[in-house]
This record gives C-alpha cells, structure tokens and sequence, in this order.
C-alpha cells in the first residue's frame, strides 16, 4: 500500500476539552472522524481561563481521539486564533491499546489563580453527554 501524504491524510488527535464535542468540530466547518474515548497517563486536566493538560505522575486524563486532516488542526487552532497551542505527541490508551496521538496543549500553563466556571460547567455537561469519564 502506497502512503498518503496528500493533504487528505488523516492524524490521531486527542481532544480533552470542548473540542471533544463533535457539534463544535462541525460548527467550525471540521469532521469528526472515529471517535475513541480514551485517556493520556500521567496527564491531568487543568482549566484555567483556557484548558490544557499538565504531566502529572500516576494521573490519568480522559478525552476523545478524532480522526483529522492538517488542514482541520489547523482550522482549529492556527485560524481560530488559539496559536498558544501548540501540538505534542501523547500516547492515548484505548482498551487495551494504546496509540500515538497529536494533542494541542497550552506552552504556557495557567496560573494557580485562574479559573473558568463556565467553561468548566460546559465541559462536565459535555463529558456526561459524551459519556467520557471524569475521574
């Protein structure tokens, strides 16, 4: 089989926050391909005005793998005007199997200080819907 290396290949993306939502990937013009609820060891969730992962020692973060073009990661981050994300590869485990995965995190980590109820109140709703584990 010949690789594709057309503009068409599809990428592992880990999604942790609201991007999880497959309603906002497709408001933002993005299709959400495979979904795969899964988690990133010694990783933890952490909102502060915007989300992002932090390297956490025996944590788990829970999330969801879409299938994605590079034209669609970069709708999502570089277009949308979230440019201080920045992607790294994470492994996400599924099952018993874990994949290689991009995944978007902030360089910069929130303060301790910052929060963001409302985000944080969406994103529980969303995850319940979704039926991704909290914990």
């Amino acid at each position: 089989m010949i690789p594709d290396n057309s503009e068409k290949r599809l990428h592992h993306v880990f999604f942790y926050g609201l991007y999880m939502d497959p309603e906002i990937l497709k408001l933002k013009n993005v299709e959400p391909r495979d979904p795969q609820i899964g988690y990133a060891k010694h990783f933890e969730l952490r909102i502060g005005n915007k989300a992002t992962l932090l390297r956490a020692p025996g944590m788990k973060a829970h999330g969801i793998v879409y299938s994605l073009t590079q034209g669609e990661i970069d709708a999502l981050y570089k277009e949308s005007g979230l440019t201080e994300y920045n992607p790294e590869a994470v492994m996400v485990h599924i099952g018993s199997n874990a994949i290689p995965t991009l995944c978007c995190n902030l360089t910069v980590p929130p303060e301790a200080d910052e929060s963001n109820p409302e985000y944080e109140q969406k994103l529980l709703a969303a995850m319940e819907r979704l039926e991704v584990p909290n914990a």
